[in-house]
């Protein structure tokens, strides 16, 4: 996972999971508390509501974003961009200061004006996008969307998503955003809680990883509550986004979500990292890939060019079988002396440890045994997949 430096603020695994507070200068954004007018009036919600309360970026959004409202063209956005450099300079609080825009020429003025990075809602669908920030030596958001300048976020399938992060490549200061919302009338809630689910895999190209989940849909429909009570299902998720990897996330709630983030950060799992001394003979690195399934492998190995195919062999899984008879012991120890698994345990509870490729081939050599375990096997494909 490599270090993204964004205008000297490192966004990545070795360091804290950064807050990304919320502006807008858009008339039309739904969430008045954060939207103005006036550069001073801006600067200092700026100042005490996202910095005083630990946002380390302020992403000003030019327009509001929603599906319900019509796009701004790039000459309309150029049109905000003054009050927004205004706001900009007019802020005494130090925190990276991002443009959210999908155009590279409203990129190209914000960066040549003093902002700090671009976060793109159209994930690059402006082909100039990555050549404007590479050129900046900025940071920049892509955030996963069709080849549309029109149509943010209106992916709706997981493993499309994951593919639409790759449109027109990305720069080295890339970090990827999975476009948690209905950006589209088709797109579920329950399609925002699979890619919830898998946000591991997202780790899969190697880069950050941003979330905006702050009082979703989907996560409010879970608990039957309204946007105005839907603060604390958002900090539940939060802490969970940066347990499986998220490094930014973005938020109206700046002080809470920041608490929530670093509970994230301290309960995620360690893991063996050491990165090259640059001695001779001790420039190597290594690290151990945030994997805890078959297809999180998958994407890790398909990025340096194997076969995902041998993803069923990089993750272990431990089953608990229990009320065995010895016939169903024995079926259970045959099988997996001939699938690369172990059995622990000599009573009527005993451990199976195994890859998923060798849990479904003692699932498939132990059946036939009886009528009981073969139900426990059919379960056990579950785990499997």
């Amino acid at each position: 996972m490599r270090t993204v430096d964004a205008a000297g603020l490192p966004i990545g695994d070795e360091h804290p999971p950064r807050i990304m507070g919320v502006l807008n200068v858009s008339k039309e954004s739904p969430y008045s508390p954060s939207v103005f007018d006036d550069p001073e009036a801006a600067a200092a919600y700026v100042d005490e509501e996202l910095i005083g309360e630990g946002a380390d970026i302020v992403d000003v959004g030019l327009e509001s974003a929603n599906k319900r409202f019509e796009v701004l063209s790039a000459e309309e956005e150029l049109e905000r961009l003054d009050t927004a450099v205004a706001a900009m300079e007019a802020s005494s609080g130090d925190a990276v200061f991002s443009i959210e825009t999908r155009y590279h020429e409203v990129a190209d003025a914000a960066l040549s004006r003093g902002f700090d990075m671009v976060n793109d809602i159209c994930g690059f669908a402006d082909p100039e996008m990555p050549a404007v920030c590479a050129a900046h030596d900025a940071a920049v958001v892509k955030m996963a969307s069709p080849p549309d300048l029109q149509r943010p976020g209106a992916v709706e399938d997981v493993d499309d998503i994951y593919d639409a992060l790759a449109l027109n490549g990305f720069t080295d200061k890339t970090i990827v955003d999975p476009a948690f919302g209905g950006w589209s009338d088709e797109k579920t809630l329950e399609d925002d809680r699979e890619t919830f689910r898998r946000l591991r895999e997202f780790r899969g190209y190697g880069h950050p990883i941003l979330v905006s989940i702050n009082r979703k849909n989907f996560l409010r429909e879970v608990a039957g509550r309204d946007t105005e009570a839907a603060l604390p299902v958002s900090l539940a998720a939060t802490s969970m986004a940066v347990e499986r990897g998220a490094h930014v996330v973005r938020t109206h709630d700046v002080a809470e979500t920041r608490d929530a983030a670093l509970i994230g950060e301290e309960f995620a799992r360690d893991r063996v990292r050491r990165d090259a001394a640059g001695d001779e003979g001790e420039a190597v690195s290594v690290e151990e890939l945030d994997v805890t399934t078959a297809g999180e492998a998958a994407r890790h190995i398909d990025r340096v060019g194997g076969d995902p195919a041998l993803a069923g062999q990089a993750v272990t899984r431990t089953v608990e079988f229990s009320g065995l008879d010895p016939e169903e012991i024995g079926a259970l120890r045959a099988a997996a002396a001939e699938s690369s698994a172990f059995i622990v345990g000599e009573a009527a509870t005993v451990l199976v440890v195994g890859t998923p490729a060798g849990l479904r081939n003692i699932s498939a050599a132990a059946s036939g045994v009886s009528d009981g375990l073969d139900a426990a096997l059919r379960a056990l494909r579950g785990v499997t997949e």
